[in-house]
């Protein structure tokens, strides 16, 4: 099994220990200066629209793992995240650990999901589906939990398994969103991946890093792009 620890910091040696997973992206910042925001557990009410605006008034592009259940409950939401021209990435439809789920299940629920998501973007924004076709596809687990056969069959089916370099812990209920903040502006460098919640379990956290987050990388002339 791949148990995945949950430090702020991604330390280097995991990252070598685990070379198929997708940790950063420094090697594709030369002589840019740009961060990778992602966004877990979307799309919701409230905290994903919130996302979206806070996002738009720094020009700043993300990318969004999307729970397949929430696209289905929420498809107007689902339809502003695509339609703001970020990137889309599977993060199951139930939100499982993969370390608690038979490999099965688990690759049901992950086909189920991107499913989810081409029937929408076909129904919701057509024109937009044969750029979504030509990306490669991304999951990013749940936890940070799989087992060593659910990764290999992942990407026997092409996607790419996105982890993270530098983590908010937004959901954390026991800090506040000033040091969710300082998790992110004392660790992420250049080409970092950042992990954030648009979940209501984050939001109140989620509220306070994320504009101050990107205020500070902006000032330092950074761009936000997506995956």
């Amino acid at each position: 099994m791949i148990s995945i620890p949950l430090p702020v910091k991604m330390p280097r040696l995991i990252k070598w220990f685990y070379p198929n997973y997708l940790w950063d992206k420094k090697r594709d910042c030369k002589g840019k200066q740009v961060l990778y925001l992602t966004f877990d557990d979307g799309p919701i009410p409230k905290a994903t629209p919130w996302v979206l605006e806070t996002l738009k008034q720094y020009n700043a592009k993300a990318t969004f793992f999307l729970i397949g259940d929430n696209i289905n409950k929420h498809p107007e939401i689902f339809q502003d995240v695509l339609r703001n021209g970020h990137r889309l990435g599977n993060h199951t439809y139930n939100h499982l650990n993969g370390r608690k789920t038979e490999t099965s299940v688990y690759m049901e629920n992950i086909f189920k999901t991107d499913l989810k998501i081409e029937e929408n973007i076909k129904k919701l924004a057509p024109e937009l589906y044969s750029d979504y076709q030509k990306k490669e596809k991304i999951f990013r687990p749940p936890y940070g939990q799989l087992k060593r056969d659910q990764a290999r069959l992942i990407r026997k089916e092409h996607y790419s398994i996105v982890l993270y370099d530098t983590l908010a812990y937004d959901w954390e209920q026991q800090i506040n969103g000033g040091k969710c903040t300082k998790n992110v502006l004392n660790n992420a460098k250049n080409g970092s991946i950042v992990l954030f919640h648009d979940s209501l379990k984050a939001f109140k956290n989620l509220k306070i890093a994320l504009p101050q987050v990107l205020e500070h990388f902006s000032a330092q002339g950074y761009d936000f792009k997506a995956l």
